[in-house]
């Protein structure tokens, strides 16, 4: 799924590159808030949707080679968060939406998540 995509259908606000925005594919979906979960359990190619707002995220997201971070609730994230993302060229967006619904829409447009691997 086009990140563009994920981004419309969860009516988010892009923070940290957008123009990155078209070019992303995204296969898989993973949402957490304790990050040392995301450390050992996130896919590649895949987006994090998360309620943390510091730039821990930001770092784990690097890390662990994911390819944007959704912030959810409408938190809005830390300004050195966003200024790590920008640095790392890592789409950052914001959606009022809760975590779970935030990954119910994703799940019912077709995106997976990381322990569904067909």
């Amino acid at each position: 799924m086009k990140l563009r995509e994920i981004i419309s259908l969860l009516h988010a606000e892009v923070l940290a590159g957008e123009d990155l925005i078209n070019g992303i594919d995204v296969d898989r979906c993973y949402s957490a808030d304790l990050m040392s979960d995301v450390l050992g359990r996130s896919h590649a190619n895949g987006i994090l949707i998360t309620g943390i707002t510091n730039p821990q995220a930001i770092r784990t997201a690097d890390i662990a080679d994911i390819q944007a971070v959704c912030v959810v609730r409408g938190k809005q994230p830390e300004a050195e968060a966003v200024a790590l993302a920008k640095q790392k060229d890592l789409p950052l967006f914001i959606t009022k939406m809760g975590m779970f619904e935030a990954c119910g829409i994703l799940y019912t447009n077709g995106l997976r998540g990381v322990a569904e691997r067909q």
